[in-house]
């Protein structure tokens, strides 16, 4: 009978531990580094939503301030319509007796006239800067949303890398380094625009 090749298992079995501990402590680098990555982007997405979302507020609120002035000028205008109108009338009455009405009328009438365009004037630049801060800070509660929708990729992300380095399955990492890519690329192009 031949010689019998004999194989030392436990040299094997000690080979085969030390190259799965390898891989294993490659993946679970590669996952920590990456998680690690993804943690930082989705703290600065944050740091973005929070930033975007506290001036779109502040514009908002600016934007009430201006709308109070201009209701404030647009009844301003309209007491110095009234008073035109009263002046008229009383100018008015004057004529219907016959009598030649005081000089003041006419010219508070129309002193009032053109006061009313100065504040409508006034009033309306209040208006479009009103419409300007409004328009703004609906352009940042978008920004926001989409800052938001970021960070929510990212935790996502960030969740099944965690899952990877627990289960070691090298498939689940790709998908949290899929996320994470996807959500980067929200993150960039939000802030490019």
């Amino acid at each position: 009978m031949p010689e019998e090749v004999e194989i030392e298992t436990e040299d094997v079995h000690e080979t085969v531990h030390e190259a799965i501990e390898r891989e294993g402590s490659w993946l679970l680098k590669a996952i920590a580094l990456t998680t690690a990555l993804l943690a930082t982007l989705a703290a600065l997405a944050a740091l973005k939503a929070g930033a975007t979302v506290n001036e779109a507020l502040m514009l908002k609120a600016e934007a009430s301030r201006l709308q109070a002035e201009a209701a404030d000028q647009w009844g301003y205008y309209q007491a110095k319509g009234i008073k035109a109108a009263v002046q008229e009338a009383s100018r008015a009455s004057w004529l219907a007796l016959g009598k030649e009405p005081p000089v003041d009328f006419k010219s508070a009438a129309t002193r009032y006239g053109g006061e009313q365009r100065e504040i409508e004037k006034i009033a309306r630049r209040k208006e479009r800067e009103r419409d300007a801060k409004s328009t703004e800070g609906d352009q940042l509660f978008d920004q926001h949303h989409r800052y938001a929708i970021s960070v929510a990729i990212f935790q996502v992300a960030i969740a099944l890398g965690a899952v990877a380095a627990l289960t070691r399955i090298q498939l689940v990492w790709f998908g949290s380094l899929v996320l994470g890519l996807a959500s980067t690329a929200l993150l960039l192009a939000t802030w490019i625009q």
